[in-house]
């Protein structure tokens, strides 16, 4: 493994890469590539994109608070349309140096902090899948790097090579955007404005998720949903009777509300009162709108059902649930707890 401080000893792990086969660098990043999914992995506990310049970042928040841009999004940010080949999950060199960063051209310009920085993330994503990134620091630094290699070929020649054109205007966007960011993010930090724009942001989705006033009763909650859950409790399913155990309500919110969107549960309970004990004037999901809202709930409904579909046990079921419908901010399993 060569030493990542020295930018000698990179170039001379380049040259050392350059020098092996196609077939044997193939062979030794699918080894690596094996290796690194067969460990254990962090999961992300938070998932999400970010505008920068004219395209979308996406984005991870990983086990310990690491923050993550998927490998797809970081390269084409930088103007790299290659994709990781078969069964590697990574960009590397044998070397496992980034390839957008193995140019011997670079090496001059990268330094110590760059360097600890491009070991790629492996995780698991909210649903699952395999997840490959960079830690997001990286993206400034190596936007850095070639604007650097860009200021030496200018002054030395006055001209930068056409191989690295279109690099070299993908990081000039990408600082020139982090830059508005950074002083909008700084200025909100110091006036107390992130907090109400983290308030602005879920009245955004109570605005596209609810309605104003309660719609029509219509059949949301299939007769499947209840019978998967009476199967699991091991209860006895009656589906000539309406009434059901009360904890079911409090399921519901669990499996259902709590995971559609940061304090949507809350909020229904806001416009939708109880009027008794242990009944309220409406269904939760008559507040729900015709053109997102009510869409995106029997999709959750109909994938909650199937999770519970194939599940031997309630343990089982919750579990794969937590893994393919993470409430947002929650970084464990929780057991479920009964409120109101």
């Amino acid at each position: 493994m060569p030493d990542k401080k020295n930018p000698k000893k990179v170039a001379a792990a380049n040259a050392r890469s350059s020098k092996l086969s196609a077939k044997r660098r193939s062979e030794i990043a699918k080894k690596a590539a094996e290796n690194r999914w067969a460990k254990h992995l962090p999961e992300a506990i938070l998932e999400g994109s970010i505008p920068l310049g004219d395209g979308q970042i996406s984005c991870a928040i990983v086990g310990d608070g690491t923050r993550v841009i998927t490998q797809a999004t970081f390269l084409r940010s930088l103007g790299r349309s290659r994709s990781p080949k078969a069964g590697t999950g990574v960009l590397a060199t044998a070397d496992e140096l980034p390839f957008f960063l193995s140019s011997s051209a670079f090496a001059p310009f990268i330094d110590s902090e760059l360097m600890a920085a491009t070991t790629p993330v492996f995780y698991r994503t909210m649903h699952g899948g395999k997840g490959v990134g960079y830690n997001a620091q990286l993206l400034p630094l190596t936007a850095e790097v070639y604007l650097r290699f860009r200021d030496f070929h200018l002054a030395e020649t006055g001209s930068i090579p056409e191989r690295y054109e279109s690099m070299v205007k993908a990081a000039d966007a990408i600082m020139r955007s982090l830059a508005k960011v950074g002083i909008i993010a700084l200025v909100d930090e110091a006036t107390g404005y992130q907090d109400v724009r983290a308030k602005d942001a879920l009245a955004k989705i109570f605005q596209q998720y609810l309605t104003e006033e309660r719609q029509k009763w219509t059949q949301t909650f299939p007769l499947d949903f209840y019978k998967e859950i009476f199967r699991l409790r091991g209860w006895e399913f009656k589906p000539w009777t309406t009434k059901k155990p009360q904890v079911v309500a409090h399921w519901t919110n669990d499996l259902v509300y709590d995971r559609l969107a940061p304090g949507l549960t809350d909020e229904l309970r806001k416009r939708n009162p109880t009027v008794a004990p242990g009944r309220r004037a409406s269904k939760h999901h008559q507040w729900f709108t015709k053109e997102s809202g009510h869409p995106d709930l029997q999709k959750h409904i109909e994938g909650v059902t199937a999770l519970m579909r194939a599940s031997d046990s309630w343990d089982q079921f919750k579990a794969m649930l937590n893994r393919a419908y993470k409430k947002p901010g929650d970084t464990l399993e929780l057991s479920l707890a009964i409120d109101d």
